[in-house]
């Protein structure tokens, strides 16, 4: 009885140490701040700005924020009525990271757009009226995935047929991300065209069982940001303050994203959204000099996802860029 105590003991052993012999022969990860270029500890934030097409106010609201660099990056909702605009203005920019909102939900109540294939070509992801559906639980109750993956495709596919350098993709209301299934056609479809894509962090994926996709989208090469903040201020008179608070907590040595949604208070903003006020406090905030120095202050470093789409393609950082290319 010893003795056979003694082999398992000695099989453990002997195990353990193979173990850790292994392990220490795994290669390290290294961290996406680093291979950016980044010292270890940096804080690197990426400020972008959806919706960029919707209408006229957002479009200009946007363009002012690429420009002065109150934001660092956009996305563009390629289905969406004032589209031609933005390409416009894209191309008058040209140092302007711009990525694709991929669309398929038309949420507001008297202003609707739908699929770029048309109606005929994807009907599950369309209501009685040809229009997207509302709001995401009914894009998963009635939509076919494969349709989605199709018009997703059609989106990214006009836009750089209309000479848009596209440099990333997200997804519009979460549409893309929320569902498993989804998520997965969302980072094939990034991976196919070789472009990075926002994600949430690692930690939150776990809780509701989704890191799993965070790890396919690493064995895939396709980059994406560390965390992402995704929360509004509760008021108005909050905006600067709550602002200034979540800039605070920008974590070192990750690459986080803050997204907001730029506009102007204009009668066409207050009659197409239910947000108009909100959208233009955020982009007041951020586009004010005084913001992009607390940024400073706070040892932030900015970049665009189109530093993310250099190292996905070319394996190396890109050279260093400053955002902002005409004052207040």
């Amino acid at each position: 009885m010893g003795n056979k105590v003694l082999f398992i003991l000695s099989f453990i052993t002997c195990f353990a140490v193979t173990v850790s012999v292994f392990a220490q022969d795994k290669p390290k990860k290294i961290p996406l701040v680093e291979r950016l270029g980044f010292p270890p500890n940096t804080k690197v934030l990426i400020i972008n700005a959806d919706d960029f097409g919707m209408n006229h106010a957002t479009n200009m609201a946007t363009i002012r924020a690429l420009r002065v660099g109150g934001v660092t990056s956009a996305t563009v909702m390629v289905p969406c009525p004032w589209f031609p605009e933005a390409v416009s203005l894209i191309k008058e920019n040209p140092k302007a990271s711009i990525g694709i909102h991929t669309t398929l939900t038309s949420e507001w109540g008297k202003y609707k757009w739908g699929p770029v294939l048309g109606r005929t070509a994807v009907p599950s992801l369309c209501d009685e009226m040809g229009y997207f559906y509302a709001d995401v639980p009914f894009v998963y109750l009635n939509a076919k995935p494969e349709e989605a993956e199709k018009e997703v495709r059609a989106q990214i596919d006009k836009a750089l047929a209309a000479g848009i350098d596209v440099t990333h993709i997200d997804s519009h209301m979460g549409t893309m991300q929320y569902a498993p299934g989804y998520h997965e056609i969302y980072i094939k479809i990034a991976k196919d065209y070789n472009l990075p894509c926002r994600m949430a962090g690692r930690e939150l994926m776990k809780k509701y069982g989704g890191e799993y996709l965070i790890d396919k989208a690493d064995e895939l090469g396709v980059l994406h940001p560390d965390e992402l903040f995704m929360d509004d201020p509760p008021t108005i008179e909050a905006t600067e303050s709550w602002w200034k608070e979540r800039l605070a907590q920008i974590p070192a040595g990750k690459v986080s994203e803050i997204y907001i949604h730029c506009g102007e208070l204009t009668p066409e903003m207050k009659a197409t959204t239910g947000s108009a006020a909100r959208r233009t406090a955020d982009t007041d905030f951020f586009c004010k000099p005084e913001t992009r120095e607390y940024i400073k202050s706070l040892g932030i470093e900015l970049i665009s996802y189109k530093e993310l789409r250099h190292l996905q393609r070319e394996g190396k950082p890109m050279p260093r860029v400053e955002y902002g290319w005409e004052k207040e």
